[in-house]
């Protein structure tokens, strides 16, 4: 049996909205398939070996739970981080989790707290938050301008590097600052996303695109069978109808 080794990065300090639904949607996709998934649950104190996975999951948080972070974010943590988003390992990071790649996080008081550095993003932090539903299409060419539902709330507003390029662009909601139209992040096999919610198991396509993204890396040429996805659809297109 093919088999994918999921890592979850900090699951007791970055778990809001039900982010840990990612995982199971994951895990149940690929078990409908006849793929197994074995988990890893990395936390504080633990050692993350880049080697070790074809994928890692990082959930959201808010800032209390980053400040708690960076005691445990040495320098050989980061580096593992870092190498494994250069390696090609699929990363799915959300919200908090998406903040942790990035370069540093400055909040409205001005206190700046270096983080990852994993990929060129950095994050400002405002009074007013961004919250509700959005939608947005994706950007890469493979989703073929797929339309994802979420849900964001941060008042953090991220901007990407020139080396990075937006998961898609907004329809409507606020995405990754509310000034530039761009959703989350695309760089390797990097997804990263301000949807809570969470976002894959109401957005299927995008989801087996992960999973294909990694078992391709894994396997070579990859093909998934097709699943009745008649409700996820149905739980994607409320939210959608529903902005229009």
């Amino acid at each position: 049996m093919d088999k994918l080794k999921l890592c979850h990065l900090y699951p007791d300090l970055l778990n809001l909205y039900g982010d840990r639904g990612n995982i199971i949607s994951m895990q149940k996709r690929l078990e409908w398939r006849g793929i197994s998934l074995e988990l890893t649950e990395i936390s504080v104190g633990n050692d993350f070996i880049a080697d070790s996975y074809d994928i890692v999951f990082i959930g959201g948080g808010q800032d209390f739970e980053q400040e708690i972070l960076l005691t445990d974010l040495s320098e050989e943590k980061k580096k593992n981080i870092r190498y494994a988003v250069k390696s090609g390992v699929v990363f799915l990071a959300i919200c908090g989790g998406y903040q942790l790649l990035g370069t540093h996080y400055k909040n409205w008081n001005d206190i700046q707290y270096d983080f990852t550095g994993a990929i060129d993003i950095h994050t400002i932090g405002h009074k007013k938050r961004m919250i509700g539903d959005f939608t947005f299409k994706c950007s890469d060419s493979a989703l073929a301008g797929l339309t994802v539902a979420g849900f964001e709330n941060h008042s953090g507003k991220t901007y990407l590097g020139g080396a990075v390029k937006p998961l898609g662009e907004i329809i409507k909601g606020s995405g990754n600052n509310g000034e530039d139209q761009t959703a989350g992040a695309r760089y390797k096999n990097v997804f990263c996303s301000y949807s809570h919610g969470p976002l894959l198991p109401k957005n299927p396509v995008l989801c087996d695109y992960i999973l294909k993204t990694a078992l391709i890396r894994k396997y070579g040429d990859y093909n998934l069978s097709v699943l009745n996805d008649s409700a996820e659809i149905a739980a994607g297109n409320y939210i959608i109808k529903k902005l229009k």
